[in-house]
C-alpha cells in the first residue's frame, strides 16, 4: 500500500519525513498525495529528501496525485522535474 500523508507542513515535516523514509526503506516505492490537504514549502523539502533516499537505495520513487498547489510550488522553485520522474 502506498505511503499517503494527509498533512505536510513545517509542523509535521520531521515526523512525516521519518515515516516516509521508513516506508521507502521497507520497499515502498510509491507516495500517494491524493489525500494531502494541508501543505507548505516544507512538503517540497520532504519530497526531495524522499527522492534522494530512494535513489540512494537504487529505487525509483513514484509520486502520484500531486496536488495542483504543490505542483505549482515545485514549478516555482524549479524542482518539478526532480519530483515527477
Amino acid at each position: 500500500m502506498p505511503f499517503a500523508p494527509t498533512t505536510l507542513t513545517m509542523n509535521e515535516a520531521e515526523t512525516v519525513l521519518a515515516e516516509g523514509l521508513q516506508a521507502i526503506a521497507a520497499g515502498d516505492t510509491q507516495i500517494d498525495l491524493g489525500a494531502l490537504q494541508h501543505f507548505d514549502s516544507a512538503a517540497i523539502a520532504t519530497l526531495l529528501a524522499w527522492q534522494r533516499a530512494s535513489s540512494n537505495l537504487g529505487k525509483t520513487l513514484h509520486i502520484t496525485q500531486l496536488p495542483q498547489g504543490l505542483g505549482s510550488l515545485a514549478k516555482l522553485y524549479g524542482v518539478e522535474p526532480l519530483l515527477l520522474r
